[in-house]
């Protein structure tokens, strides 16, 4: 099998050699599968050409679609037949895929208007007929002020009303900073925010702090605006909260046309279990597109689990992907919730360790979520190389990004989970003298071998209500109060400030090959997100950004976003990120110093609450002259200019220390966080 180049990267992989050769078995008996009967993986993907409504844009000719074994008989109807329910009968095959074809008016038009609702009717094995959202549908909406179940909508606009996409895909990053953003959030008024303004108003600001990649979040069509878009219902249809699916073309293409790549946050781990706007009991049966039984249940989410094994299943989930690739012009996917398709527990109730046997075993791994997995990565780099996939997986499951021809899952990258769960446990029940810079180093460090990883401080995960955002647990006392550049100066905030930046810069530079940051957060946005909800009276008040917090010259939210400015853009020269992993030369728990190099640039972290040091000695490899290029005690961020960045000077010493051929002496203040590299 393929488990020898594994085995060479982790050894310690070799008790579970039979389970890796057993799933990359499976998968290879798929890709078989799909090459004799579906033309291969790639035309197996193009299942959204196939299913739903395809136009015959030269005739007006509509033929639908749609996939219900379980139906006896199936009906399509809407306003263009007056919801006649049996006006439009439809035939199927053997496969259980029913079909119609409504033939143009003659003029070239259809005889289904665009943007007028539809629905199928199907009729059951005792007689009852139920209607439907089509699976495969590309536009509903929701009139919140008749019901919450959403219309599907017939969308077909005329071609001077299409977008038509003017920018090719950016090349991609070397070096993914990802913002990671919600539309409807967007907006600094209580109110739903849209493409249209994000486009406007947002992408200038990701371009100008110095990201290269958004993620957008909550955009594949879900039932309630708080789930926060992981109750998806309708797949392929773009959520019609924000405005229409050209509106969402155009977001994609201006911020490729600034050179920016744009993921979109995938939700293939589960679905919403509604019925009458959702994909649950579609065809009356609990088993079509799920699992039947407890198997098919998430307990936690109150949702519905994919049946991955089965065969279209698997051709929904992949045209999916493809569908937004190719209809959105999205470069890549964060496939959310990875642990629940990973394992047969979901890791619902389930810690891990991080021992192997964790990972392994029938009773514990989900071979068929594993192969839709592998599957999808395959797909994904079969059709470009450029598209990029990260896995959200909680357990640390080895080999998830290792390449799938050697045995791997295929992700690009995992996001390091742990790393803000460690800030906030700090932050929470430690005082600053004693952080231990040994965990801290061994936390933002603890990676897998050529796995790369996304680093983050925090998302949006600690930006909702119920948790903190950083700046919250730091500074939330005196936030209202002294974050006025004319307040009096304030212990509180400058700790706050000081500490928010250094944590920031150390995850930055030392946990990752990318980095991730939520919006709004890189300025210390104050008070939690909460989305409009029955608990809150539905209230939009804490479900904005408050964008003109950091615009205003006077508050001091606008030196961390400075600051994060700063760390892109320095990044971006020197490339740390696309760098190796850093070499640790000090961690001193006395003195709370943290000295390490990457990228041949020298970084040095002084977390003390109340200590400077003159004349501070550290190792570096590389001898040479080195200047600062980054100080996060320079007044530009809200710093205090105790470090007079010009003038120093740092000429190597070719002596050994810390294991280094070289030192340097430096002075380093108190709460300081600076970076140095060859002049």
């Amino acid at each position: 099998m393929v488990t020898g180049q594994i085995l060479e990267i982790d050894p310690w992989l070799e008790p579970f050699k039979g389970d890796i050769d057993r799933r990359y078995a499976l998968a290879q008996d798929w890709m078989k599968r799909l090459d004799r009967d579906e033309g291969g993986l790639v035309k197996f993907s193009e299942g959204y050409k196939y299913f739903g409504f395809q136009i015959d844009q030269k005739t007006g000719d509509v033929v639908y679609r749609e996939w219900a074994p379980n139906a006896t008989a199936a009906h399509l109807l809407g306003d263009f037949n007056n919801w006649d329910r049996d006006s439009v009968p439809m035939t199927v095959n053997a496969y259980g895929v029913w079909e119609v074809k409504l033939p143009g008016n003659g003029n070239g038009e259809c005889v289904i208007p665009h943007n007028s609702k539809v629905k199928v009717s199907l009729t059951l094995p005792g007689g009852e007929r139920v209607e439907r959202v089509p699976a495969w549908i590309k536009r509903v909406t929701q009139d919140l002020s008749v019901s919450s179940v959403y219309d599907a909508v017939f969308w077909n606009p005329p071609a001077e009303e299409k977008y038509e996409f003017k920018n090719t895909h950016p090349q991609r990053p070397p070096d993914v900073k990802i913002y990671e953003a919600h539309v409807g959030i967007s907006s600094p008024d209580g109110r739903i925010g849209t493409y249209k303004e994000f486009t406007k108003n947002i992408l200038p600001r990701i371009k100008d702090l110095g990201y290269n990649t958004i993620q957008l979040m909550a955009i594949m069509e879900h039932a309630y605006y708080a789930s926060f878009g992981y109750q998806v219902t309708s797949f392929f249809a773009a959520s019609s909260r924000y405005g229409s699916p050209e509106d969402l073309k155009e977001l994609v293409d201006t911020a490729h046309g600034m050179g920016l790549t744009v993921l979109l946050d995938v939700v293939h781990s589960h679905a919403c279990k509604n019925v009458l706007d959702g994909l649950n009991m579609f065809d009356g049966t609990e088993y079509q597109y799920f699992r039947a039984g407890p198997q098919g249940y998430h307990e936690l989410w109150d949702s519905r689990l994919f049946d991955y094994g089965k065969h279209e299943v698997l051709r929904f989930l992949l045209s999916n992907l493809r569908f937004y690739l190719e209809e959105y012009q999205f470069d890549g996917f964060r496939f959310d919730g990875v642990t629940s398709i990973l394992y047969t527990h979901h890791g619902i109730g389930t810690g891990f360790s991080g021992g192997y046997h964790e990972y392994f075993g029938p009773d514990k791994t989900d071979v068929e979520g594993i192969n839709y997995l592998i599957l999808a990565n395959t797909l994904m780099k079969t059709l470009s190389k450029d598209y990029i996939s990260i896995a959200e997986d909680v357990s640390g499951m080895p080999t998830l990004c290792l390449p799938a021809d050697i045995g791997g899952l295929g992700f690009d990258y995992r996001l390091a989970m742990a790393v803000p769960d460690m800030w906030i446990k700090l932050l929470k029940e430690k005082r600053d003298d004693d952080w231990d810079m040994g965990n801290i180093v061994y936390t933002l460090t603890n990676r897998r071998h050529r796995e790369p990883t996304v680093a983050y401080a925090e998302s949006h995960d600690q930006a909702l209500v119920g948790d903190k955002t950083l700046a919250f647990w730091l500074m939330d006392k005196e936030m209202y109060t002294h974050m006025s550049t004319l307040s009096d100066p304030s212990p509180v905030i400058d700790r706050g400030i000081a500490l928010h930046k250094m944590i920031r810069f150390i995850t930055h530079s030392l946990a990752g090959e990318g980095y991730l940051n939520f919006e709004g957060n890189e300025f210390g946005h104050p008070e939690w997100l909460d989305f409009p909800r029955e608990g809150n009276n539905n209230s939009y008040h804490y479900c904005r950004r408050q964008w003109g917090l950091v615009d205003d010259g006077l508050l001091k939210y606008k030196f961390l976003n400075a600051w994060d400015t700063a760390m892109q853009n320095t990044e971006t020269t020197y490339r740390w990120l696309a760098a190796p992993q850093a070499y640790v030369s000090l961690k001193h728990e006395g003195d709370k110093v943290i000295t390490f190099e990457r990228a041949n640039v020298l970084f040095i972290f002084n977390f003390h609450p109340t200590q400077s040091y003159s004349d501070y000695r550290v190792g570096v490899q590389t001898p040479g002259v080195y200047k600062i290029v980054l100080d996060t005690d320079d007044s530009t961020y809200g710093g205090f200019n105790r470090i007079d960045k010009e003038a120093t000077e740092c000429h190597t010493v070719p002596e050994r220390w810390n294991e280094r051929d070289n030192y340097i002496q430096v002075y380093i203040p108190s709460r300081t966080g600076i970076a140095l590299a060859l002049k």
